[in-house]
């Protein structure tokens, strides 16, 4: 009797990008080795949804953007503006980088050591959740600057995964006047990476790093700023779900195949997902 494929946890996932002087910069951490998910990995910063990110109070927050254009974006009948403000947040928490303007309207600066300090704490009670992301902002009169994150790709974990995650990838210019570090738990390094030496680093074996993470790396590889990059996710455009399938090879290997691929469609495992 076959195992019923475990449903896959909605999740969203933030490519934070600057402007480098040999082009754009993407920022990567490396998850601990005692991650019970791709330990040892570079990964964008991300996580499934919580309860708080689809809360009135979260979507009240938001600028530039409701739940129902989000979720037209997406797809979905509703909820689709909870998946923005997930990107936001684990961002802050896994990442501190925080997309929000503050009381004046302007992109959250943590150029200010005392407000840097002050932001690092926030980071560290939110992560252990003693507070949700709306009462921080509620707190230091901030707003999430969703109308500067992009939706760019959508992946779901193959069906055969004892863990699965049905993710959103987004895309944003980072944040200026903030630095961004890995969290020392869940994250044990980073890095600003161009886009191809991300992916001459994970040829040589230097970096793990997962065929999803890697595929939408190399989506980035034909911009040149991140004005290119953002004009381009800003665009309306069809974004299908894509479902990797596992492949056993000629010469024992066993890789991703994707739809549209030759064999993609009788390989074992459930339905293609619609476009």
């Amino acid at each position: 009797m076959s195992q019923q494929p475990v449903t896959p946890r909605p999740a969203a996932t933030l490519i934070l990008a600057r402007d480098g002087a040999q082009g754009i910069e993407i920022f990567m951490m490396q998850r601990s080795l005692n991650s019970d998910f791709v330990g040892g990995a570079y990964v964008f910063p991300g996580g499934g949804l919580d309860k708080h990110d689809s809360s009135p109070q979260a979507a009240a927050l938001c600028v530039g953007l409701t739940d129902a254009e989000a979720s037209r974006q997406l797809k979905v009948a509703n909820g689709g503006l909870a998946y923005w403000v997930a990107a936001v947040r684990e961002c802050f928490e896994e990442a501190g980088l925080f997309m929000a303007y503050d009381r004046n309207g302007q992109l959250l600066s943590l150029a200010d050591p005392e407000a840097a300090e002050r932001f690092d704490g926030y980071r560290k009670t939110l992560h252990g959740g003693e507070h949700n992301l709306a009462e921080l902002c509620l707190k230091e009169g901030l707003r999430l600057a969703t109308d500067r994150v992009a939706y760019f790709a959508h992946w779901i974990t193959p069906a055969a995964s004892p863990r699965r995650f049905d993710t959103r990838f987004f895309v944003s210019a980072a944040p200026k006047n903030q630095v961004g570090f890995h969290d020392e738990k869940e994250t044990v390094d980073h890095a600003w990476l161009r886009p191809q030496e991300a992916i001459d680093r994970a040829k040589s074996g230097q970096y793990n790093i997962i065929f999803p993470t890697l595929s939408n790396i190399k989506a980035l590889l034909p911009f040149s700023t991140t004005a290119e990059l953002m004009a381009y996710a800003r665009t309306e455009r069809d974004i299908p779900a894509i479902l990797p399938r596992r492949a056993k090879f000629p010469d024992g290997t066993v890789r991703p195949v994707l739809p549209g691929q030759p064999g993609y469609d009788h390989l074992p495992g459930p339905d293609p997902v619609p476009a």
